[in-house]
């Protein structure tokens, strides 16, 4: 910005057209910041409430990278549950391992978000991303399961449960953008009757086949569990082969020990596998009913924080301008 005491003696302006000239130029930077703020795309996350969890940081960030704005949304509430005053759910509708119950699990799903508050939560936001996070009740499914008995990986959440599906049955019926990531895309995965993996070990064993933690580093100890690289294979017509620019999107951040396992008789589409042992694995999916509704099992968001950060490992996955083609694929459906 010019110095406005030098333009004003240059223009032989006055005191009183000093100021006047200031409050111009005050003015002016006023409208010009407001018209930067609302001309960046908001993009509503899902609501979760751990949000020291990297799933969310790390999305944040990567939005931000594009020029977006990360807006939390509100918790979706259904009045056919019932809440403590913490915003979580009564013991009354979760089992002992955290899982929502059989019953409410039901009327979720009958309902859908009818008796809820997202209309309100969603408001004019036009794009929902659902990050990763906890395992999903098994009592959501389309046809309900036992939680898969693994003490080690009991890692339920059954508020955001409701929330999350609440959120996304809303955005489904109303064709509202989305774009799910792990979790998120076994969300949309859940919604739309897909069957699930409860947990990949378990089924890889009990079917014959060998499993070395492809999709999710193997636990040692106390140390941090980090992403494990893998290779995804797109089809050729589908949005994750236009986002990516190829048929084989290399070395994408895996961190999940659960996975989709069949979208037969649904209206998803598989368009991203990885073979893990012969079989196939679920790496993306898409809403063939919708305009713009696609999952990943993967996380493009943390390739974009590690080359943020210069993470020591971060030539082991994506690039930072491959990664972020995600985000901005997003951005702008």
């Amino acid at each position: 910005m010019k110095d406005i005491s030098n333009e004003s003696r240059s223009l032989g302006v006055n005191k009183n057209g000093k100021r006047l000239l200031a409050l111009l130029v005050w003015l002016i930077s006023l409208c010009s910041v407001a018209s930067c703020g609302s001309s960046s795309k908001k993009i509503g996350i899902a609501w979760r409430s751990d949000l020291d969890s990297e799933f969310y940081t790390n999305m944040c960030r990567a939005i931000k990278e594009v020029g977006a704005t990360p807006v939390l949304l509100k918790q979706g509430i259904s009045s056919d549950v019932t809440y403590g005053t913490d915003g979580k759910l009564q013991s009354d509708c979760v089992d002992s391992n955290g899982i929502l119950k059989l019953d409410y699990a039901k009327k979720i799903r009958a309902n859908n978000y009818a008796n809820s508050n997202i209309k309100d939560v969603i408001g004019s936001i036009d794009t929902v991303v659902f990050t990763g996070g906890e395992d999903i009740s098994p009592t959501l499914f389309a046809t309900p399961e036992e939680w898969h008995g693994i003490e080690a990986e009991k890692d339920y959440n059954a508020t955001r449960d409701v929330s999350d599906y609440l959120t996304m049955s809303y955005c489904v019926s109303n064709d509202i953008k989305l774009m799910g990531f792990c979790r998120g895309m076994q969300m949309l995965g859940v919604f739309s009757g897909a069957t699930v993996m409860q947990d990949i070990p378990t089924y890889f064993k009990a079917h014959g086949l060998d499993y070395h933690y492809e999709h999710r580093n193997e636990k040692v100890g106390d140390a941090y569990r980090d992403y494990a690289p893998h290779n995804v294979t797109a089809k050729a017509d589908s949005r994750l082969y236009k986002i990516a620019g190829t048929t084989t999107v290399e070395n994408v951040p895996s961190w999940h020990h659960q996975a989709l396992l069949s979208v037969e008789n649904t209206k998803l589409t598989v368009t991203g596998t990885t073979a893990t042992d012969g079989l196939d694995m679920i790496e993306c999916i898409e809403r063939s009913d919708k305009r713009y509704e696609v999952g990943f099992q993967f996380h493009p968001e943390a390739a974009v924080v590690k080359n943020l950060d210069k993470a020591a490992n971060k030539d082991k996955f994506m690039s930072y301008d491959n990664a972020l083609k995600f985000i901005k694929a997003i951005v702008n459906a």
